[in-house]
């Protein structure tokens, strides 16, 4: 058990993420991620969570563990083509997990999702989180465009706007 991580997160308010994330960036990353979805057939959603509560964090829960479930919870696997993103950043911890759906999954591994993270949570430890995010999403945008082309019909199966948690 990591008492400085369990402080972290319970003394992470709502305030410091309006701070982190004001409405105006929130705004752009949803006009980011639906410019970038007229590209190709994916999905891409971001979410963004201040910090765990008590019972994950005594379960020692992992961010990676806490993107999987959000990722369930805001149905990202529920795509036609199985190519939903989904890009979750917990604040507390400062660390970004990319979970991507089986079809796209499959394709690429979890090795270039790793590498992105790295270069995102870089844009973070210079406070630029907007731009993070991103980075993030053109390069997942790229990968789509790549393996889901678009194919004249667009239908946005999942919502574009930014989820706090």
């Amino acid at each position: 058990m990591d008492i400085k991580r369990i402080i972290r997160h319970l003394s992470f308010s709502h305030a410091k993420l309006r701070k982190t994330f004001p409405r105006v960036a929130l705004n752009n990353i949803e006009h980011a991620i639906a410019e970038v979805e007229q590209k190709h057939a994916g999905q891409i959603r971001f979410a963004v969570e201040t910090g765990l509560e008590i019972r994950p964090l005594l379960a020692n829960l992992s961010p990676r563990e806490r993107a999987i479930e959000v990722f369930s919870q805001l149905r990202i696997w529920d795509t036609e083509q199985n190519n939903g993103v989904l890009i979750y950043l917990l604040l507390a911890d400062r660390q970004v997990e990319i979970v991507a759906d089986r079809g796209l999954h499959k394709k690429l591994g979890q090795t270039i999702w790793n590498d992105l993270c790295k270069e995102m949570e870089s844009s973070f430890r210079q406070g630029k989180f907007e731009e993070g995010i991103t980075i993030g999403i053109r390069h997942v945008s790229s990968l789509l465009e790549l393996h889901y082309p678009y194919e004249g019909v667009k239908i946005n199966e999942l919502p574009d706007r930014p989820v706090i948690l």
